[in-house]
């Protein structure tokens, strides 16, 4: 049987029309990744823009904060010791992608009227902001996140601005949260407890005013906070932690705890943070460090099974360092790891927890030093100075002992808790000198801070407390001051990146930020 040409030609013809019809119909629906969709529901977002930031934090305390502020020194690769430090790529480049989340969050909300979460992202983008000025200084701020809008170049702000608009935000997201009534998802950092967000704002409002001291007069904004707790709720005690609660498996696992062993036990007990320790008899010394292997003492020891490591030794002379002097008697074994509840699996696999430590943002102990500093130099008129100091202290043991507990611990709580005779010690009771007891402020918020981000290093830039001596392997005599922009900004966003430089002062660690005037 013969078929026609015209007949062949008239069905390719009405198949063509098919698929294309076909093709044309359901063409959308064919072309959605159903693995990678456009639009995200908000409570899936706003675990991503708590978890990723935070761990990008506690990531910078283990690599560079603890090390910088010398409450741990590295036996190993010790080049951030040495203050070899380039263009530092993190938290900028991770806290501006996660800027991005916080936008469509904010967008969504207003959308679906949802201003639980408009307020809880406002807070978030303020703390980045916050936390990335006084590591950069001047950064992209107003014209920040705007590629939608046009602009894919963004001018950097002062830094004087930035905290300005910081500030601002914070105020606007308790406002925002005060009469906020919808539930939340999705809040890995305080369980949708919209008060808990409320008191962050305000506290870290007053670490702002704070940290601005010697550049503004922070009396009647840090007063104006105090004088309406019902408007203005702050931290009030423990339980009002700003801190990232880590579960036993992913995706929410503690970062530090999946480390290889070489890489976390490069890190050891410094010097300076054991000297200061001792000399205080602060019980502190055994949960922040574990006794050598050499002294056989096992989970706890006496101060003598304790040693740590000078800041900023050249890698030969940090492998063959000596605590006791004794040629004999050098490396690991003789150097004290850093604390059992901090430690990652692979160094200690039988008594290691993977939930004991916890990623700090601010803590009520911070909170209670930043107002007795407040007190004694007259920016506030509310409470007492020395009840906010030894609230700090307190604060500060009490929390460990919890995180003990929740490792299971109990050798180390047995000996951390300190008596009377701790705060009766000279160096630690509140008295003396206007100078003398700012300096025993300052002391008890840096042994508090330990762990916590960089803002150890932020707030030592601003006092200077305590003494910070470079090491003898160091290649600056000083102590850094800042980060370095990171190479992607200065690449492909040249002019803006120029004009910061210009203003600012040379791209480079030692260059001041604008509240560092001391």
């Amino acid at each position: 049987m013969k078929i026609k040409s015209n007949s062949i030609k008239s069905i390719a013809l009405l198949t063509g029309l098919f698929v294309a019809t076909s093709c044309d119909k359901d063409f959308q629906e064919v072309n959605t990744n159903p693995n990678d969709p456009e639009s995200v529901p908000t409570a899936l977002l706003l675990p991503t823009i708590i978890r990723n930031p935070v761990n990008e934090v506690a990531g910078l305390a283990w690599g560079y904060g603890n090390v910088v502020m010398q409450y741990s020194a590295k036996i190993q690769f010790t080049s951030e010791d040495r203050y070899l430090w380039g263009p530092e790529g993190d938290p900028y480049n991770s806290f501006y992608n996660a800027m991005r989340d916080v936008n469509n969050i904010i967008i969504l909300s207003e959308e679906a009227g949802q201003p639980q979460y408009i307020g809880i992202a406002k807070i978030m983008r303020s703390w980045m902001y916050s936390f990335m000025t006084d590591a950069y200084g001047d950064i992209p701020y107003s014209e920040a996140t705007s590629a939608k809008e046009g602009t894919n170049l963004p001018a950097f702000d002062t830094q004087e601005s930035v905290y300005q608009g910081v500030l601002a935000e914070l105020a606007e997201a308790n406002t925002i949260l005060a009469s906020a009534t919808g539930s939340v998802s999705g809040d890995i950092l305080f369980g949708g407890d919209l008060m808990k967000w409320r008191k962050f704002a305000n506290s870290l409002r007053l670490r702002i005013y704070m940290r601005l001291s010697d550049r503004n007069d922070p009396s009647s904004g840090m007063q104006a906070i105090l004088s309406n707790p019902d408007a203005n709720p702050i931290l009030e005690s423990n339980d009002d932690n700003v801190a990232l609660e880590y579960l036993s498996d992913a995706p929410n696992q503690q970062p530090q705890y999946t480390n290889r062993s070489g890489s976390f036990d490069e890190y050891r007990l410094s010097v300076n943070m054991e000297t200061i320790l001792k000399d205080l008899n602060d019980p502190r010394l055994f949960v922040y460090a574990q006794p050598t292997n050499d002294s056989g003492a096992g989970v706890v020891g006496s101060h003598a099974d304790y040693a740590g490591v000078p800041n900023g030794l050249a890698d030969a002379q940090a492998l063959a360092y000596s605590p006791s002097g004794d040629p004999e008697k050098v490396g690991s074994n003789f150097i004290s790891r850093i604390g059992l509840m901090f430690a990652c699996r692979a160094c200690n696999p039988d008594r290691a927890s993977p939930t004991a430590a916890e990623a700090m943002l601010m803590s009520y102990a911070e909170l209670q030093f930043i107002l007795a500093e407040a007190r004694e130099r007259g920016f506030i008129s509310t409470g007492t100075a020395e009840t906010y100091y030894l609230n700090g202290i307190n604060s500060s043991f009490d929390y460990y002992l919890e995180r003990l507990a929740v490792g299971s611990y109990p050798e180390i709580i047995e000996v951390a808790t300190p008596d009377a005779s701790y705060f009766a010690q000279e160096d630690v009771a509140y008295t003396g000198t206007t100078d003398e007891k700012l300096r025993k402020i300052g002391t008890q918020k840096w042994v508090a801070l330990f762990f916590n981000g960089m803002e150890a290093w932020f707030d030592w830039r601003r006092t200077g407390i305590p003494a910070i001596t470079p090491g003898p392997g160091a290649v600056i005599p000083t102590v850094p001051v800042r980060f370095m922009y990171p190479g992607d900004a200065q690449a492909l966003n040249a002019d803006n990146y120029k004009a910061a430089v210009a203003r600012q002062g040379v791209d480079a660690i030692t260059t001041r930020v604008w509240w560092d005037v001391n």
